[in-house]
């Protein structure tokens, strides 16, 4: 049954879910009994923070705050609603047997200034995560105090920089291929690093040669994505590793991506000096809404004595603790150890999964990506050729020839009741469409979406107007989303009688 375009089932005025514009003197959502104790003076209770007015707060019914709220909630699209293909983001489903793991009472309620012998398993979660973590990616060593990927990446060249200067060789550049994830130059740019920019061949991966010719002794490391954001596998991963290593570079691996290569490949194995991981992308932890994420920094054995301090040891008794007597680690990124409920939610989903379990997770995300590439193929152009993995990256070439472009496009999906898509990334491709499913779709929301998808391709040949004026079934349809950014309305303001 095709995914109808959403319609309104009832009006909706202006002002529905102001809850403020629903005020009438004298409502109330409760009621108490009356005193059977002395009645308390605000003031001594609350000092200064009492307040004589409470700016014109709503008085209403308990039914009316219920369906503000509920009805707010319909409002908001969920993973547990739909298909998020938003591309280089992995927005999967979370299981909820995670969640019930980081709720018990043990795992909730540990606190970081709890002493060693007390935090025995809070510490066991954390090092069986790290070793687990250290298979998955083949490395030797790892950190989980970043917080996020970006913090990851931070981490990462700051370890660069240390083992270099420790060498005595410290080193100006930073190599990032165009179609390297979107945060790795300003990372670089951070850490103090002048960036150069590698071009990408015709193939959509790195040009081994460009790469050859720009590798100096000035380049500290090369930021590479794997497999990139057009999705693409860098095929020739050994040879680059090489180039690097060659001149004494290190080669740093992004990996955002590795929803493609968990329990198929190995990074470390293909010659990877260190890599960030996104737990709340690759082992389903919570995504979005700003946080928390978490950016495990994973290493070789080279680079070990420059990882955060404190790191997790076995005492010489048997019992976990840690260890700060780090004296050429890069100090503490994070406070305390990390976003200790991120990791409690990888783990249970690492080993929820098991190694088969994980191998087929990344199994099911490559076929879904391809389904959809062949899926479109013909409605959208696919501006390289290369084989897939995870993710597929369209443009809006066609499109365009009727003045449709890749926002457009995005926006007409929501009347289909989906998510839109990544709209104009990676840069490489202009008017980039990108999906990713993720291995949690079935074949039949893959179906509804490749239906929606291609329905939108046959109403920009009808009428592009439409399109362009999308989306139609929202409370709102389009926004100044510029000024939504820099000048974002926070609080609530009585609308004018005049």
């Amino acid at each position: 049954m095709k995914r109808m375009t959403r319609k309104a089932t009832r009006h909706v005025s202006q002002n529905e879910g102001l809850i403020f514009e629903k005020s009438s003197p004298g409502k109330a959502a409760w009621r108490l009994p009356p005193l059977d104790v002395p009645e308390a003076n605000p003031a001594s209770l609350l000092g200064q923070a009492e307040r004589e007015d409470l700016g014109n707060m709503p008085e209403v019914s308990e039914v009316e705050i219920i369906r503000h709220f509920t009805r707010l909630s319909t409002w908001n699209y969920a993973i547990d609603l739909g298909m998020y293909p938003l591309g280089s983001c992995t927005m999967k489903y979370n299981p909820r047997v995670n969640e019930a793991v980081n709720r018990l009472e043990g795992v909730a309620n540990v606190h970081p200034y709890q002493p060693e012998k007390i935090s025995q398993g809070a510490l066991a979660i954390m090092k069986t995560l790290s070793e687990c973590l250290i298979e998955i990616t083949g490395m030797d060593a790892i950190t989980l105090q970043p917080a996020a990927g970006a913090h990851g990446e931070l981490t990462g060249l700051l370890l660069v920089r240390a083992f270099l200067e420790s060498k005595g060789r410290p080193r100006q550049k930073i190599l990032i291929p165009d179609s390297a994830h979107g945060t790795n130059p300003a990372t670089a740019a951070t850490v103090g690093y002048a960036v150069e920019n590698l071009k990408s061949n015709s193939a959509g991966m790195v040009d081994v040669a460009a790469l050859a010719a720009q590798m100096n002794e000035e380049v500290a490391a090369l930021m590479l994505t794997n497999p990139n954001t057009l999705g693409i596998f860098e095929k020739e991963i050994h040879t680059i590793a090489d180039i690097l290593h060659s001149k004494g570079g290190l080669l740093y691996m992004d990996g955002a991506n590795m929803n493609a290569l968990v329990a198929k490949v190995r990074p470390g194995d293909f010659g990877v000096d260190l890599m960030h991981l996104n737990l709340h992308k690759t082992f389903s932890t919570p995504h979005g809404g700003g946080g928390p994420g978490s950016g495990p920094v994973a290493v070789k054995r080279a680079l070990e004595p420059f990882l955060p301090r404190p790191v997790i040891v076995t005492k010489a008794n048997g019992t976990l603790g840690f260890d700060y007597d780090r004296p050429q680690a890069v100090g503490r990124v994070r406070a305390f150890y990390g976003n200790f409920g991120m990791f409690t939610r990888a783990l249970a989903y690492i080993m929820a999964n098991g190694p088969d379990g994980l191998r087929q997770t990344t199994e099911d995300a490559v076929l879904n990506a391809n389904y959809i590439r062949k899926g479109l193929q013909g409605a959208y152009d696919l501006p390289y050729p290369t084989a897939s993995m995870h993710e597929v990256v369209f443009s809006d070439k066609l499109q365009a020839k009727k003045g449709v472009r890749t926002m457009d496009l995005a926006k007409r999906l929501i009347d289909y009741g989906f998510h839109p898509y990544t709209t104009a990334f990676p840069l490489i491709v202009a008017g980039a469409l990108m999906i990713e499913p993720t291995e949690s779709e079935s074949k039949e929301e893959l179906d509804l979406f490749i239906e929606a998808m291609r329905s939108i391709a046959e109403e920009v040949e009808e009428d592009p107007t439409a399109v362009r004026e999308a989306p139609h079934s929202t409370r709102v349809s389009r926004l100044d989303e510029v000024a939504a950014a820099r000048k974002p309305v926070l609080r609530w303001k009585k609308a004018s009688n005049s």
